[in-house]
């Protein structure tokens, strides 16, 4: 199958892994040809701001201005605020560049002044220079809760504030009984040939999207072509928890717990090279797998890899 065969791609977004997706899908997509449906689960208030880590990890990635070292945050970004409020006596728990803060307080400002999430999220990214679509999934409030050890506590703290170190015991979607989607979210599910799934938190980053109860039902109807990237790689994630929560859930940490995690929601699932003794009972589930060496460690592997979850589309 030729990339020019797609239409349009809609993409199931978290947030480095898919950040980098992102970056090698819209180096493949005509402009305007990819919506990316972002996770809102994360979002915090600090200082007083509203902070949407998923929604600027992608857009940062996008408009090429991410830290590639750290994969999050503006490459280059001074942290004269943070240092300033820990000379004052603050002690912030969520580490963020002067240029980041610049994004939240915009951001805070025009929710203060009315305007939706969605809304809000279309003037910052077209302002940055994004050349495809971003929509959180809802603009209702939605929030990943964790039962640990430690006591409940958001997905957010319990990765950056506790180091993900207490024992999860259980996790809760708040809000998602009654979030609707944002505007444009099930017009691009509806208008999609190929829906990707990126490599990102299965049950802290994806799940969160598809707990919006019209957004999942969307995607089961629709006809599209429904791909994902495991984020797991030889029983271990290159970045973040997405292990121990598929453990603490039940699930293998292995591209067949990815699958079995996304039940009933996948045609293919893209494994890396180190799992492809796990393909043929991936199969066994009914969803294609391909063996693929599916790390992004530069722009070309990460052109490459958009490459292959467009091309695992059938030709029609």
């Amino acid at each position: 199958m030729e990339v020019g065969e797609v239409d349009h791609v809609v993409l199931l977004a978290g947030g480095v892994g898919a950040s980098k997706l992102a970056v090698g899908l819209s180096h493949l997509l005509e402009p305007g040809r990819m919506t990316i449906i972002s996770n809102v689960a994360d979002d915090e208030e600090v200082y007083g701001l509203h902070v949407s880590p998923d929604i600027d990890i992608v857009t940062y990635a996008l408009v090429g201005m991410v830290d590639e070292a750290k994969g999050w945050g503006v490459a280059g970004d001074t942290f004269n605020c943070d240092g300033f409020l820990r000379l004052l006596g603050e002690e912030p728990w969520l580490l963020l560049g002067d240029k980041d803060l610049a994004v939240n307080i915009a951001r805070t400002n025009l929710l203060k002044q009315g305007a939706r999430l969605s809304e809000v999220t279309r003037i910052i990214s077209e302002a940055m220079g994004a050349r495809h679509r971003i929509i959180p999934v809802t603009d209702n409030r939605l929030t990943t809760f964790l039962y640990t050890d430690a006591g409940p506590m958001s997905f957010e703290r319990y990765y950056v504030q506790e180091a993900q170190k207490p024992s999860i015991s259980g996790i809760v979607y708040a809000g998602s009984g009654f979030a609707e989607p944002a505007p444009g979210v099930l017009e691009a599910i509806q208008a999609a040939d190929v829906i990707v799934f990126a490599p990102s938190n299965p049950v802290a980053s994806i799940h969160p999207i598809l707990s919006v109860k019209k957004v999942r039902a969307s995607i089961i109807r629709s006809h599209a072509f429904k791909v994902a990237v495991s984020p797991i790689i030889a029983g271990r994630t290159v970045k973040g928890p997405a292990d121990k929560m598929l453990r603490a859930l039940g699930y293998d940490a292995s591209p067949v717990g990815v699958a079995e995690f996304y039940d009933g929601l996948l045609d293919c699932l893209l494994l890396d090279t180190a799992d492809a003794g796990l393909e043929r009972d991936v199969s066994r589930m009914g969803i294609r797998a391909v063996v693929d060496n599916i790390m992004m460690t530069d722009l070309p592997a990460k052109v490459r890899l958009g490459r292959s979850v467009l091309e695992a589309k059938p030709s029609t």
